[in-house]
């Protein structure tokens, strides 16, 4: 998840990579701006929907934000679930 700004930003993108065929290194490339340690070319970072739009412009990219972001939610909700319910039976 590094250079995204938060899970839930990451998890969406990997979402919509799955949802549309993207390449998950040319999405976070595109949202992140390059990796510096890379010596990529440090493009300025923008949304996922832009990034949707330059990758994917046959895509309806709002919508697809919109999908990714509620499976995002949904993963990250299950996750913390299992983590709380893991950690009450430890006890």
């Amino acid at each position: 998840s590094s250079g995204f700004k938060n899970l839930g930003q990451f998890v969406a993108a990997a979402h919509v990579s799955k949802n549309l065929g993207i390449p998950f290194d040319q999405l976070k490339l595109k949202m992140t701006g390059g990796d510096t340690t890379l010596n990529a070319n440090g493009d300025s970072p923008v949304s996922l929907g832009k990034a949707i739009q330059q990758l994917r412009p046959e895509a309806d990219a709002s919508s697809e934000v919109k999908i990714a972001e509620r499976q995002a939610s949904e993963d990250i909700k299950h996750a913390d679930t299992e983590r709380k319910n893991a950690e009450k039976n430890a006890k």
